[in-house]
């Protein structure tokens, strides 16, 4: 088990809305998203498979290029694939907007 933290400035203001989409297991993670409480996006990442901080790193980077927004963001791993990473996080992303 392994948990990495990471924070990023953040442009805009945060949503109003908490998300959550996802389900731990079966290769499979969840994301939660909730207002910030404060000013910038902070993300904290439960994963099941340790060493590939790297890797985390490089697509939490990528999802931050283009989401601008306060959020404090969790994700529970077990072992998903950097694209579902991707895909979980924009569907956590429209989810709190809608």
């Amino acid at each position: 088990m392994e948990i990495l933290k990471y924070d990023y400035p953040a442009a805009t203001k945060a949503f109003s809305h908490r998300a959550h989409v996802g389900v731990v297991g079966s290769g499979d993670l969840e994301v939660l998203i909730e207002p910030s409480p404060d000013q910038g996006a902070h993300v904290v990442i439960t994963t099941s498979v340790n060493g590939f901080g790297p890797i985390w790193k490089n697509v939490i980077d990528r999802f931050f290029t283009r989401f601008d927004q306060a959020a404090a963001i969790e994700i529970n791993d077990f072992g998903a694939t950097p694209g579902m990473v991707a895909l979980r996080l924009e569907q956590a992303v429209e989810r709190s907007r809608s």
